[in-house]
C-alpha cells in the first residue's frame, strides 16, 4: 500500500487548505512522508502559480513544518515546474533560490511555435481546450498535440528535475473526440517521448487526479503508454496532486493494481535525498 505523496498543492498556489492541514491529513493516513509541491513561479498574471513574494514564506513555513513533524513524518519542499518556452525560467534557478529537495516537470499551457499565445491544455473546463484547439491552431489536432508533445520534449532536453508530471495530461479534455490513442501518429509521439524519458533517466508520475475529479476515464498515464514504460524499465510513482488534504491518497489502490496488472514491481520512492524503489504489494 503507497503510504506518501509527492505531488500536492496548499494555498501557496491553487490548493484549497493551508500546508499543515496537508500534514496533519497524511498523518492521520499513516503516510511515512510527503511532498509540498506549489506550481512554480511565473513571470505573467495567472490564479494558479506561487506568487514570487511568497517565495520566502514557502520555504519559512515548509521549513517550520519539516522541523514540527521531523520525528513523525519526512517532509520535502519541492515545486511543479511549468515549462513555457521563452517564457518560464530556468529550472534550475528556483532549485537554488528556494533549496528544493526535488521538481516535476510539467507542461500545462501550450505555446504555438509563432506567436506568445498560451493554450491551457488543463482545468475544469473542456470548452476552453476546444476555444484554444480553434484559436491557436485552426482545430488542426495533429498540430496541437505535436506542439504539446514537443514541448514536453523541449523541457526534457533543456531542464535539469526528476519527476515528469501526467505526461500525457493532453488526453484530458479530448475524450476521444479529435484523436484516439491507438493512432500510429499519437503513438509515434509517445513513442519519442519516452525514449526521450528513459534517456534522461527520469521518474514519470502516475496521476490519479483526472479519474478521481471524474475529467478523465484513465489514469495519466495509462493502457499504451504505461505498456510503453514498462517495456523501456522507466521508473513510476504515484501521486494524486491534490489540491485539497481529502485527495492525498485517492485511487491509489486503483493506480497500484493497475501497475501490477501491466508488471510493474516496485513504484519510486524518496529518502534523505535520494531515489529509491519501494516493492509493490
Amino acid at each position: 500500500m503507497i503510504n506518501y505523496n509527492l505531488h500536492q498543492h496548499s494555498t501557496f498556489s491553487d490548493g484549497k487548505s493551508k500546508p499543515e492541514t496537508y500534514v496533519e491529513k497524511a498523518l492521520s493516513l499513516n503516510f511515512t512522508a510527503m511532498g509540498f509541491t506549489e506550481h512554480s513561479p511565473l513571470p505573467f498574471k495567472n490564479s494558479f502559480s506561487l506568487k514570487k513574494e511568497n517565495t520566502q514564506a514557502y520555504v519559512d513555513e515548509t521549513e517550520r513544518l519539516k522541523e514540527k513533524y521531523q520525528d513523525q513524518i519526512a517532509l520535502y519542499r519541492a515545486l511543479e515546474m511549468d515549462f513555457i518556452p521563452g517564457i518560464s525560467e530556468d529550472f534550475d534557478v528556483w532549485r537554488k533560490k528556494l533549496r528544493l529537495d526535488y521538481q516535476i516537470g510539467s507542461v500545462h499551457l501550450v505555446k504555438p511555435v509563432h506567436g506568445d499565445d498560451l493554450w491551457f491544455i488543463d482545468g475544469p473546463k473542456p470548452e476552453i481546450y476546444d476555444e484554444g484547439l480553434q484559436k491557436y491552431f485552426g482545430g488542426d489536432i495533429h498540430k496541437a498535440v505535436k506542439t504539446y508533445y514537443y514541448q514536453i520534449n523541449q523541457m526534457l532536453e533543456s531542464q535539469r528535475f526528476e519527476i515528469v508530471g501526467h505526461v500525457d495530461k493532453i488526453k484530458m479534455h479530448n475524450k476521444n473526440r479529435y484523436f484516439t490513442e491507438d493512432e500510429k501518429w499519437y503513438r509515434n509521439l509517445v513513442n519519442e517521448t519516452m525514449e526521450l524519458i528513459r534517456e534522461k533517466d527520469l521518474i514519470v508520475e502516475v496521476n490519479t487526479r483526472g479519474m478521481y475529479k471524474k475529467r478523465a476515464d484513465r489514469l495519466f498515464p495509462d493502457d499504451y503508454v504505461l505498456k510503453r514504460i514498462r517495456e523501456l524499465n522507466i521508473p513510476v510513482l504515484i501521486s494524486s496532486d491534490a489540491h485539497q488534504p481529502e485527495e492525498l491518497n485517492l485511487l491509489f489502490d486503483y493506480a497500484e493494481k493497475r501497475l501490477l496488472e501491466l508488471g510493474f514491481g516496485a513504484v519510486a520512492f524518496f529518502e534523505n535525498g535520494n531515489w529509491l524503489e519501494m516493492p509493490l504489494q
